[in-house]
């Protein structure tokens, strides 16, 4: 059988233990049962030497070193309690109550109130002296249940304080999420926000000034109107970078208003804008436009836009329609152009889409977008918070 581990530390308190009962038993620092009647110094030894053998095994194996000292510690009792070997297994019964199981503290609080308890009725019986009687639970309660009780109340306490640091931890790990999801969510939003200001212009830019250049014998008319085209995207591009600026400098320059954000009732003259040497585009509206909340706005605007970008760069001949539904709860886009026989015209990386839908989602609203009767559709329904009156 393996003994089990010995600290450093307990080894050294077991020498300490042990100089220091040594030096007790030669000072009679013991009492005895008769008066004129003692076993001896040397009887009293080994009691120690049992108790001390004990102390190198009481963090580790604090349940074995207390059953092991108990038979000398009655030894002990048998010849006149002593004081050291008082203190040296009240250390062992708060070890093995400390580091031992749970259920051995509670049956050892038991044992030892049930212990305290006899030997005040046997000196009660056998004295008949209350206040000796009294002395002996004193003792008995200060060497035996008193450290049991003070283990259990530290016990108590680490298990606490390890609850609260566990808790601690949870909740920095709860907060690091957070952080991280914020930090997403705000990259996902520079990120739609930087397409929809940048791609989509550039986009325009790029296509008309493509046209420009593969057709040399262009005419006055369609030139200038192409280079007008390609000055209004550049400006409302910048326009609005600037007004993307303004809100990731929170705090700076606050008596400037920022840019105004795009709104629905500048789709007319984004349709108008939208067009190809083979497309065109058209604009319907059904329905009274309501006030609506500017995250709403924004949305079907951004949806809208990158809608008629996307026709732009991937869509055949024909003519694009953007359909605008205003209902009671929610807003309705969609968008019809034509599919494109031969690819796109510019490449393209699948984040409009992408960034469409995470703007509808974000609005508890719904998107589609697909191949649709010969069309490529694209379908957003933004739900609008509706005042009712009270009735």
């Amino acid at each position: 059988m393996r003994l089990p581990r010995v600290t450093r530390n307990d080894t050294l308190v077991a020498v300490v233990a042990l100089a220091g009962g040594l030096l007790l038993i030669a000072a009679k620092g013991y009492a005895t049962w008769a008066q004129g009647w003692d076993a001896g110094k040397g009887w009293r030894v080994l009691p120690l030497l049992g108790l001390v053998a004990a102390i190198p095994f009481r963090r580790t194996a604090p349940r074995m070193a207390l059953l092991a000292a108990t038979p000398f510690n009655i030894a002990d009792l048998v010849l006149g309690p002593g004081f050291a070997s008082a203190i040296i297994y009240g250390d062992l019964l708060y070890a093995a109550s400390l580091y031992g199981r749970r259920r051995t503290a509670e049956r050892l609080l038991a044992a030892t109130a049930a212990g305290t308890l006899a030997l005040s009725g046997f000196a009660l019986v056998t004295t008949h002296s209350v206040s000796l009687t009294v002395i002996v639970a004193a003792i008995a309660g200060v060497t035996w249940f008193m450290p049991v009780m003070t283990a259990m109340a530290v016990r108590e306490h680490r298990f606490t304080a390890q609850a609260e640091r566990q808790r601690a931890e949870q909740m920095a790990r709860l907060a690091e999420l957070d952080r991280r999801g914020a930090v997403n969510a705000e990259r996902a939003r520079m990120a739609r926000e930087l397409h929809d200001v940048i791609a989509n212009h550039l986009s325009a830019v790029a296509l008309h000034s493509s046209a420009v250049l593969k057709v040399p014998d262009l005419d006055r008319e369609a030139l200038n109107r192409a280079m007008e085209i390609i000055r209004e995207n550049s400006v409302q591009g910048l326009a609005e970078m600037r007004r993307m600026i303004s809100l990731l400098r929170e705090g700076e320059e606050e008596d400037r208003d920022p840019p105004a954000a795009p709104r629905l009732e500048g789709l007319e003259r984004l349709v108008g804008h939208t067009r190809r040497a083979d497309l065109t585009a058209a604009l319907e509206v059904r329905g009274e436009p309501p006030e609506l909340p500017a995250a709403v706005e924004l949305a079907a605007y951004r949806i809208v836009q990158e809608s008629l970008t996307n026709a732009l760069k991937h869509g055949g001949p024909g003519r694009a329609l953007v359909q605008v539904g205003y209902l009671r709860d929610r807003v309705v886009v969609e968008v019809r152009s034509p599919l494109g026989p031969d690819g796109p015209r510019l490449p393209g990386s699948g984040a409009g889409l992408i960034g469409m839908r995470e703007r509808a989602a974000m609005l508890d609203g719904t998107f589609e977008a697909g191949p649709c009767d010969g069309a490529w559709r694209v379908r957003a329904e933004l739900p609008v918070e509706v005042e009712r009156e009270n009735a």
